[in-house]
């Protein structure tokens, strides 16, 4: 793989933006703790894909990246549960779910797709 460090990561970059994106969306909620979870979830993602590709083997490179990964999808749970909380109070839905949902799902799909990279690379 000829990715120098984790800023050269575009899964990395992609995970930095939506975390700014769920910060930028849930602004002005009221809703502090899942507000607070959502933030903490987003920023996970990226945090992990760069704490891992710091570590020293490439076992410890894949866990981070499942950790990432499985952060992506809590993110993603949590959007779904803020927008049904949202529906059942008659309150505005938040802007750019789907975007958010939808690039949830890609950014999950490239940190599989460099998993399974590495997985290669070890065997």
């Amino acid at each position: 793989m000829s990715v120098k460090n984790f800023e050269d990561l575009e899964v990395w970059k992609r995970s930095c933006q939506i975390a700014v994106d769920v910060y930028t969306t849930l602004h002005s909620s009221k809703d502090y703790g899942l507000k607070d979870q959502m933030q903490r979830s987003a920023v996970s993602i990226a945090s992990n894909i760069a704490e891992g590709s710091e570590r020293a083997s490439t076992p410890d490179y894949i866990r981070f990246l499942r950790i990432a990964k499985a952060s992506c999808a809590e993110l993603r749970t949590q959007i779904y549960i803020s927008q049904k909380i949202r529906t059942n109070t008659n309150q505005e839905p938040l802007k750019n779910v789907q975007h958010l949902i939808t690039e949830s799902k890609e950014i999950s799909k490239m940190l599989q797709g460099l998993i399974t990279t590495l997985q290669r690379t070890t065997n």
